[in-house]
């Protein structure tokens, strides 16, 4: 187990197998590392944290952090990380807010410089935020979503499944899955067809997603008229949780924008 003579680690951490700590990293009480987690140098994770295995966390990034929300009185909360994921230079990740809360993150992830993921937030699997993408709290990110650098998502919001959002947004409101976003506020701009196509989806996928898409956004119904609608003749499994999403949204989800929706696949 090569750990740094400069490393300063808690007796109450629990180190598994083949666990690299380089220079000047910190574990805090309370942190428990699963088997091949490797930590650059000047890591810092606080507890209560449980990580799963094979995370790798680059220079000064900043893990399990108390709370930046102004109620939090020093309560116990924890963070929870799965396996496989990657945390770029400067990253920072940070504990719940209420007592016996936590903030999660899935696995097969990979967060790159400077991205910030704030209290109460649930990110599934198979992620990548660019750099400096920012989560404020308790948002929802589902898997294999993309976030693109320098975006930002206001609390409470969520990302749908296989959503992308461009560089520099502005994320207000929910993201419907397997949509694309970008704009500040952002707006929808059709439906991710070339990472549907990437990820091995049918053309009757992809097509029941577009009418799925252009009901809730180009057929002037609202939202609820365009849900009912759309449960009425549901057309695949993907297009039924695109339909659950929007029906569920509590903060309402973006609008729509100018984009590539209407192209025939």
């Amino acid at each position: 187990m090569p750990i740094h003579p400069t490393a300063i680690i808690d007796p109450s951490a629990r180190i598994g197998e083949d666990v690299t700590i380089g220079p000047y990293c910190i574990i805090g009480a309370d942190v428990e590392l699963g088997r091949g987690c490797w930590l650059q140098h000047h890591v810092t994770i606080m507890g209560p944290t449980k990580m799963g295995e094979n995370n790798r966390f680059y220079a000064y990034g900043s893990i399990g952090q108390q709370t930046q929300d102004l109620k939090y009185h020093g309560e116990p909360t924890a963070l929870e990380i799965g396996d496989n994921n990657t945390f770029r230079e400067f990253c920072s990740v940070h504990r719940a807010t209420s007592p016996g809360d936590k903030t999660v993150i899935g696995s097969n992830n990979s967060f790159l410089a400077y991205v910030h993921i704030a209290h109460d937030c649930v990110v599934g699997n198979h992620v990548i935020f660019s750099n400096n993408g920012t989560l404020a709290g308790h948002v929802i990110v589902e898997d294999y979503v993309i976030l693109g650098g320098l975006s930002a998502v206001h609390q409470f919001c969520r990302l749908g499944t296989r959503s992308i959002i461009g560089g520099c947004s502005k994320i207000v409101q929910d993201v419907p899955p397997y949509s694309t976003a970008d704009g500040n506020p952002a707006r929808a701009r059709g439906l991710n067809v070339v990472g549907l196509k990437r990820a091995g989806f049918s053309r009757d996928q992809v097509r029941a997603l577009r009418e799925a898409f252009r009901k809730v956004y180009r057929s002037g119904l609202n939202n609820a008229q365009a849900v009912s609608e759309l449960r009425q003749n549901v057309l695949s499994t993907e297009a039924a949780h695109f339909t659950d999403f929007v029906a569920t949204a509590k903060r309402g989800i973006i609008a729509g924008g100018k984009g590539a929706e209407d192209e025939e696949d």
